[in-house]
């Protein structure tokens, strides 16, 4: 059994101001896909400027906020809220889901591509290599917050949690979820997206390495205890992650089909 690390969620507090690793990771994660855009505008030139890339963080910033807070609010704890509305808006209590933060960011890249005149899948196509590594900082969070953990475990690597407060060893689920929706996934997108493609497939690529990944590693990650398993025995963030597979897999061989007259790299 690995001992967990016991790192202060708080980062950093100037008087009563209180800055907290999760935050910072969010900051990190934005950071990264800025200085990851510069280098693609730069080396695999797609018709965005650096100031279009300033608007699509601006504009995904708002998606993963609002969409990552109204998902967890519809597909987690619904009933709640709607019994407490205003506590929706209490989002420094925790609470935020990916598969709405990826709506939120959707359609917010649909405001931005209608505006700049461009299409979706290919603003899609630029993004989605930028994303994963902002998803391993997020995890990383988690881990720091010592929320989100494992199943039991026997595991030489399992570690007490104490908010579980039950003793049990678990799996660092959070370090599964970084290393599988954040490292590799970075790699397998980035990898793919060095070559041109057929506008849409990169975008297709990351639907279905993301839905995967979080697939698998559900089957370690205790699921939320006002849910518990659902449909089959699968936890809600599974549940959401099959349809990110079969969309991103129709998505891939419908840009296959049309790709013969353009690319996008």
């Amino acid at each position: 059994m690995l001992p967990y690390p016991h790192i202060n969620p708080i980062a950093l507090q100037i008087g009563p101001l209180e800055i907290h690793w999760y935050g910072l990771m969010y900051l990190a994660g934005f950071a990264l896909a800025w200085l990851l855009g510069r280098w693609r505008i730069h080396h695999h030139p797609c018709g965005l400027t650096l100031r279009d890339l300033e608007d699509i963080i601006f504009y995904g910033v708002l998606g993963v906020v609002l969409g990552g807070r109204l998902g967890y609010v519809l597909f987690y704890q619904f009933d709640d809220y709607l019994a407490h509305p205003l506590a929706i808006f209490k989002v420094w209590q925790g609470g935020m889901s990916f598969h709405g933060g990826l709506i939120g960011v959707t359609l917010a890249m649909l405001i931005f591509a209608r505006k700049r005149g461009q299409r979706l899948l290919a603003i899609g196509d630029f993004i989605a290599p930028l994303i994963p590594l902002g998803l391993a900082a997020g995890r990383l969070g988690n881990f720091i917050n010592g929320e989100l953990w494992g199943r039991p475990t026997d595991l030489p690597w399992g570690m007490i949690f104490p908010g579980a407060h039950d003793g049990i060893p678990r799996h660092p689920s959070q370090l599964y979820e970084m290393g599988l929706e954040g490292f590799t996934l970075f790699a397998l997108v980035w990898w793919f997206a060095r070559k041109p493609r057929p506008t849409g497939q990169i975008s297709a690529v990351f639907l279905m390495g993301y839905g995967t990944f979080r697939f698998l590693a559900e089957f370690t990650r205790e699921p939320d205890d006002f849910l518990g398993l659902l449909l089959g025995g699968l936890s809600m963030g599974q549940l959401l992650s099959i349809p990110m597979v079969i969309i991103g897999l129709w998505l891939f061989v419908w840009a296959a089909r049309r790709s013969s007259p353009e690319l996008t790299r």
